[in-house]
């Protein structure tokens, strides 16, 4: 990060100070006097701080408590057969579906000892008083062998907790006390969705208090690295920190009307700390280069909105494409990604062009104060060029370009390739760390008791039958070639239920295979089919349904977006493959960690043995438009450039040496960032966390540093091509960092400059006279 300090590095489209051959004076470059926008953030600077302040403030209150109003759930589809027929299960047979279980340990003594079954009924028969709670039943009630651990020395007492997530939680939290530990001569511990759901969203609130005390020191000390003054390195943070508390609020106000999933929150931190810090990073940098090349504060902040601004604007809209993708899925769990992510990028990129202005038209040239390195500075200092080295690694790359072009996309497929065996599954209580209370009882019941416990799939039969079709109905089923035994049905009224244990485990091919044998079997009644494999084969169903669109919506916007910026048609379509490629390293690490549980020890989680189905969308939508970020910087700097010089291969290097720097330095504060989130005790936020933490290291270092000018290279010229009727909508629609300059090869304009140029040459030789 040595090469972005002090002004050498440009903004992504900003460029940085002129260089030889790239005064300000020259044809195209960018005029200072202020326009409407720079006029309106900085007319006011004190009142538009204290404003914002306002805002912050009443953000706060009305954010306080979000994470109390948002659930962990959101899996699974609203609208499909599972999700109905659970509903369905809840209402009509409580005890089919429970949500609550007491894991009661006897000890040395057997569950049958006269003791502890005695116990025991004590306490199912208060549970049972229990306001809120239904379907009771337990190992010394029926006697089904199925709540007996093989040892004998643990039984189960099962429960229904009524109620939606939040209702369900506060009875949880006010029951618990009463049966929790010993009991007696028996020790009790709690399990169950309910109480899986309850330990997870405590454990997240938890880490992402931590995640943000590890993430906020180190950030400020890489910003201070990466400006040199403290005063400088503090405005990304407090432009991160209105950005993430403005999300709060929005997602607060979010919960009035739908779900939100409370895994939103890890997200709003990193992205609101992650984007703040690249905005701010690269908006003060263009700042203080103009500051260092002798323009006064209002009009360096003019050229500032105009190139860095503009460049920035153009970013955040990237990226909140890329996000928004995920709201054509009906889960909300990742709808709840969709709404806070768009929040934190649009409140992020305001402070940005609102905020930042205006505190730097108080600063002025004192964001340069508090130079901290000056500390570290001993003997004489050695020369050397703005992004020197990164200048050299362009021209290296481009001279080599074949050579880096199939190396590095072969390293990256190479990478890849454990993705081929990607096995998806549902999230569970293995989220959990190994010692957490209801992961502790769901594993005992894994490993110690008959059968495969969570796993059987219920059948719902609606609209009543007799006696002979429900056992006509149950032989069929028992024909089938996946089923261990068939329980029921059990009747109430015109609905009655089917209990189905497959033969192997809850969610493997056999067992997702018999629930679609199960729909395609005939029945005399109207049947639905729930139970774990089959909640997984309808999230499956529902992500492979939508996954087309929210992929076809973020190629076509990306397209059109980066063709209004460069104006080729050959760019958008490298930017969109060179992006898909970067994140090959994240998804093939994802699936050789997380599912094949290499590393578990090191990172300390509990492989499950497959990747929950929503996560690889999560991860894909969130680390494209990340990587988008970061491109949209290089290649509007390469566009500036090649318009300037119409030298496509100088375009490419000078843009590189600008922007490269910083890059990094924006790349390795958001993976530090990212890296904070994946030190959860949640495995899918650990998984998504230091996922997306390579992903970006990957993009910034391998991606734009070698990949990007390496293929430019090789297609040349060519690269800036589109048919005249794109050119001329271009000229007239699209995206410009620089106010268009006149006549660029005008002689007129030429000769202006030349006599400007004598002018200003002749009043210095009369005042130096005049002192003589």
């Amino acid at each position: 990060m040595t090469e972005v300090n002090g002004v050498a590095g440009g903004t992504g489209g900003a460029g940085g100070a002129p260089g030889p051959g790239r005064e300000s004076g020259r044809p195209g470059a960018v005029r200072s006097r202020p326009g409407g926008w720079t006029r309106f953030v900085t007319a006011r600077p004190r009142l538009s701080l204290l404003v914002t302040l306002l805002l912050a403030a009443l953000a706060v209150v009305a954010g306080s408590g979000v994470a109390d109003r948002l659930g962990s759930g959101g899996w699974q589809d609203p609208t499909a057969e599972s999700t109905y027929a659970t509903k369905a299960l809840e209402r009509e047979f409580p005890t089919s579906q429970p949500n609550l279980l007491l894991l009661l340990d006897s000890g040395h003594k057997s569950v049958d000892d006269p003791a502890v079954a005695a116990e025991a009924k004590r306490l199912t028969a208060r549970l049972a008083t229990e306001r809120g709670v239904t379907g009771i039943g337990s190992y010394w009630l029926s006697g089904a062998p199925s709540l007996r651990a093989k040892d004998g020395h643990e039984a189960l007492i099962a429960a229904h907790i009524t109620g939606e997530e939040k209702s369900a939680n506060d009875t949880l939290d006010r029951i618990a006390p009463h049966y929790r530990g010993v009991r007696g001569p028996v020790t009790v511990k709690l399990g169950g969705p309910v109480a899986v759901r309850s330990e997870m969203e405590t454990t997240i609130r938890e880490d992402l208090t931590r995640a943000e005390i590890i993430a906020l020191p180190i950030t400020l000390v890489l910003l201070v690295m990466v400006f040199g003054s403290a005063v400088a390195a503090l405005l990304p943070l407090g432009i991160g920190i209105v950005a993430i508390v403005g999300t709060n609020a929005v997602l607060r106000g979010i919960t009035e009307f739908t779900d939100v999933s409370v895994f939103a929150l890890n997200l709003t931190t990193a992205l609101g700390l992650g984007l703040a810090i690249d905005y701010a990073l690269f908006i003060v940098r263009r700042f203080r280069e103009e500051l260092a090349g002798g323009k006064d504060p209002l009009d360096a902040i003019a050229i500032t909105l105009r190139t860095a601004g503009r460049t920035v604007l153009f970013s955040a809209l990237t990226v909140a494409v890329s996000l928004a993708a995920m709201l054509v899925f009906p889960q909300y769990f990742l709808r709840s990604f969709a709404y806070a992510g768009i929040a934190v990028v649009l409140l992020a990129a305001s402070a940005a062009l609102v905020l930042l202005p205006a505190t730097l038209a108080l600063l002025g040239h004192r964001v340069n104060a508090l130079d901290l390195r000056r500390l570290l500075r001993r003997g004489p200092q050695r020369e050397s060029g703005p992004g020197t080295g990164w200048s050299r690694t362009a021209t290296l790359v481009m001279r080599r370009a074949p050579l880096f072009a199939v190396a590095t996309t072969v390293g990256l497929v190479v990478l890849g390739l454990p993705f081929l065996g990607v096995k998806f599954g549902t999230a569970d209580d293995r989220q959990l760390p190994a010692g957490a209370e209801s992961h502790v009882v769901q594993q005992h019941m894994r490993d110690g008791f008959p059968g495969s416990p969570g796993g059987g799939l219920e059948v719902l039969a609606e609209g009543g039958a007799t006696p002979a079709q429900y056992a006509a109905y149950k032989d069929r089923i028992a024909r089938l070639p996946e089923v261990l035994r068939v329980d029921g049905p059990l009747v109430q009224g015109k609905e009655a239920y089917f209990t189905v244990q497959p033969k192997g485990e809850a969610v493997d091919p056999d067992a997702q295979r018999l629930v679609g044998d199960l729909r395609a079997l005939p029945a005399p009644f109207e049947a639905s089919v729930t139970g774990t494999a089959a909640v997984l084969v309808d999230s499956k169903h529902a992500i492979a349904d939508r996954l087309p669109w929210a992929a076809g919506f973020i190629a076509v916007v990306t397209l059109i977006l980066v063709f209004l910026l460069t104006g080729s048609v050959l760019i958008p379509v490298q930017a969109v493959l060179l992006n898909a490629l970067s994140l090959t390293a994240m998804f093939g690490a994802v699936v050789w960690v997380f599912q094949d549980g290499h590393l578990s020890g090191l990172l300390g989680f509990t492989s499950p043995g497959s990747i929950e189905t929503n996560l690889p969308v999560l991860m894909f939508c969130v680390a494209f438009g990340l990587s988008m970020d970061y491109g949209v910087f290089l290649l509007s700097r390469i566009k500036e450039e090649y318009d300037h010089t119409g030298d496509h291969r100088e375009a490419v290097r000078f843009g590189l040496q600008r922007t490269g720097g910083l890059i990094t330095a924006a790349a390795v504060i958001l993976a530090v960032v990212m890296v904070a989130i994946g030190t959860s005790r949640v495995t899918n936020t650990k998984m998504l966390g230091l996922g997306i933490a390579l992903a970006v290291l990957m993009d910034a270092m391998v991606v734009r540093s070698l990949l990007v000018p390496a293929v430019m290279r090789l297609t040349g010229r060519a690269t800036w091509w589109a048919p005249a009727p794109l050119r001329k909508f271009h000229e007239r629609f699209g995206l410009r960092e620089e106010e268009p300059a006149a006549a660029v090869e005008s002689k007129d304009e030429a000769v202006d400059q030349d006599q400007d140029r004598d002018e200003d040459q002749g009043r210095d030789r009369d005042k130096a006279g005049a002192r003589g």
